[in-house]
Formats: structure tokens, sequence, C-alpha cells
């Protein structure tokens, strides 16, 4: 929560006038703190804590997950609150839309350096001015363990349904990649789903659920491939595997012949933040190659840095594939982003898939 705006209506509330408020605002101590919604990757201290000592500062952060969480926070803050947000790339245009976001410099950040395909101009972009900046991305795919299943088995989505693998797989829950991998698969695209298409994509769920061990959220279905419960991870990628490499090199990740799901994040800044001029350094920071190389190998979660130049390792790069991105990039396929109404009713057949025995 911002401190400035809270010292200035509880100086309010007293009754003070505008001199004390003007010395409120001028207290330069105050003035330091940046506030960021983010995603856990942003949390840990090995990424925040070189900005803090490069510019004496402290970076407040509370953490949410899920895009609707973030703005329900912002809805009950007050303006000037928040400096900077981290949130899903193809939500930009909702956070646009409420007045949440401030156009970017497109000349002060490393455009140039992203890789082309998550540049994501159609979500980023709003009446041709910038609101986001792609830091960080990955994909919704087939985890496994290389030694466990033969790995050409994993370059096509047959295998998810093949008797072979019964009792092996757990299923990542969350309905849209999931529902999106299940399109692939039949040679449907996510960007043009529609409600006739859901038969056929049931019928896929419910096969992949037939030959499923489980079906969990992160923590559980990632727990199952990495203790060996299942060999296999529907919507699985780089963000389960990579952080994990170190510890059980055998963890992998294919993007199958049919492609993969491409989820991306994105920073905004506030268009009431209070702190703009420390809020673009942050963004500049999260950008640069030693920041882009934290954010992606965060204690929380890995995943690919935006950046083309970030300053990853060669561990670190071939645990993510860094080499191997232009080529996923080109089968890579975003979440589908269905209207409200079919939205609903691929939430009732994800709910359909979870009852059937």
């Amino acid at each position: 929560m911002n401190k400035l705006a809270n010292l200035k209506n509880i100086a309010r509330a007293a009754g003070l006038g505008s001199a004390a408020l003007a010395l409120i605002s001028a207290s330069p101590a105050l003035a330091k703190d940046l506030n960021a919604l983010i995603w856990c990757d942003h949390a840990d201290p090995a990424l925040l804590q070189p900005f803090e000592e490069a510019n004496g500062i402290k970076v407040n952060v509370k953490e949410f997950e899920g895009t609707g969480a973030g703005l329900a926070i912002v809805e009950q803050s007050q303006p000037g609150d928040w400096d900077v947000m981290v949130i899903d790339s193809i939500d930009i245009p909702r956070g646009v839309e409420k007045g949440l976001f401030e156009p970017l410099p497109e000349d002060q950040l490393p455009f140039g350096d992203l890789f082309a395909e998550v540049k994501m101009d159609g979500a980023t972009m709003v009446d041709g001015k910038r609101y986001g900046i792609t830091e960080k991305f990955g994909y919704n795919t087939i985890g496994f363990n290389n030694t466990k299943v033969d790995p050409a088995d994993m370059q096509s989505m047959a295998s998810l349904t093949d008797d072979k693998y019964m009792g092996r797989i757990a299923i990542y829950d969350y309905y849209l990649p999931v529902i999106g991998m299940a399109a692939m698969s039949i040679g449907k695209k996510t960007a043009e789903l529609t409600e006739a298409d859901l038969p056929a994509i049931k019928d896929v769920l419910l096969k992949m659920k037939a030959n499923a061990k489980l079906v969990g959220e992160v923590v559980a279905s990632q727990t199952a491939l990495a203790t060996g419960e299942v060999d296999i991870l529907v919507g699985g990628g780089e963000w389960v595997t990579a952080g994990l490499a170190k510890e059980n090199p055998a963890l992998d990740f294919s993007i199958p012949q049919e492609g993969a799901v491409l989820w991306s994040q994105s920073l905004a800044m506030f268009a009431d933040s209070e702190n703009k001029e420390m809020a673009l350094k942050f963004i500049q920071y999260i950008m640069s190659p030693e920041g882009q190389a934290r954010l992606a190998t965060s204690s929380c979660y890995w995943g690919m840095p935006a950046n083309t130049k970030a300053a990853l390792s060669d561990d670190e790069k071939k645990a993510l594939r860094f080499d191997e991105q232009p080529e996923f990039l080109a089968r890579a396929q975003s979440y589908p982003s269905p209207d409200a109404d079919l939205d609903k009713k691929m939430q009732d057949v994800w709910t359909e898939m979870l009852q059937a025995q």
C-alpha cells in the first residue's frame, strides 16, 4: 500500500493544512518506495535486491494469481497505491479499458531485442500506443521424464490418449491451456474456436482423463511428475521442468508436431502512479539482460526471457532450450480467448471431464 497516500489521508482527516501536506509530499524517504502487484517470480530477493541496492529504494510487492484477482486488488485500492503490475499479455486491453495503464516510451525499452513473436502487438498495443511489454513466456505442452517414456512419442499429442501410457499421466487443472492443447491435437486453431468445436474437444479431454492418474493444480501436478508418481504432465512445460533440471536432469518438455499453447506475461505501469520515473526504471531493469536472466530463473518458477540478449549461463539456456525457441514459437498458438458465453461453455466442458468416471 502506498505510504504517501495513506499519510495524506491521515493528515486530511486530522484537519492539517496544505503546508503539512506539502511537507509529507516532499519527504524523500517516503517517495522512494515502489509498489508492485506481481506474480510470485518477482518476489525473489535475487531479482529485487540488485535493483533496490542500485537505486536506494525498497520494492514493496503483493502477489496475486490470475488477472481477475489482480484487478480486484486494484479496485479495492486507492489511486496511486500501485506503480507497476505483472499481467497476462493478452489481458493488457482489459486494464487499458479500465483506464489503469500509462503508455510506455518505446524508445526507452529494448523492444528490438525481444523475440518477435512475443511482442504481442495485438494485445500490448491499444489505439497505436504501447501499454505493456512482454517480459517472460513459455508453453503449456507436454512435460515428461525422458528415462521413463520414449521421447519420440512425446513429439505427438496422440501419445496422451495411447493405452501405452495408461495411468502414467497427470493433467494440469487449468481449462484454457489444456482445452487449447486438445483443440490443436485435432487440427483446430485456438484463436478460431467456436461452440461447434466443443464436442470434439470434449471427446479428446475424456480420452486424456481416462489415461490419467490425476488432475491437479500447479503444485500437485508438478510434484507428481517430479517424484515419479506419473511420467507425463499434460499442460506442463519449461515452467515445470527447467527449474528442476539440476536435481533431476531426466525431466524435460516437448513441443509436439501439433504445437503448444503459448503463455506470456507483461509489465505495465499504472497511470496514477506517483513514482513513474522509478516505475520505468524498474521495467527497464527487468527487461535488461541481467534482469531477464534473474527473472527467467526465479526461485518460484522458471520461464523463457522475452529478451534474446538475456544473460543466461550455458546450463540455464540448455534447461530452457533457449536455442530452440524460434522453432518452438513458430509452432505455438495463443491461449483461447473466447467471449463470455463461449468461455462459460468451455468451463462446463472442463467440469464434465473432471467429473467423468
